[in-house]
């Protein structure tokens, strides 16, 4: 069964990326993450610790929720 989740983090991460005209690897050195990890993140081949998620919803000023919705 597909996880829904990473899904829905993953299409909201690029929603607000692209809000912001960021490109993947901008985001990631921006958060302090790895070079790829937003790409990874986007293409849902890792799974996100709450933490970095904590910090991806500060960084677009918004609650963890909203990453989360469909």
């Amino acid at each position: 069964m597909k996880n829904y989740s990473k899904k829905h983090i993953a299409i909201n991460v690029k929603k607000y990326r692209t809000q912001r005209n960021l490109k993947r690897e901008e985001l990631s050195l921006l958060l302090g993450f790895d070079n790829s990890y937003i790409s990874k993140l986007e293409r849902e081949t890792i799974n996100i610790t709450i933490d970095k998620l904590d910090k991806i919803a500060d960084f677009f000023e918004i609650d963890v929720i909203e990453l989360l919705k469909k």
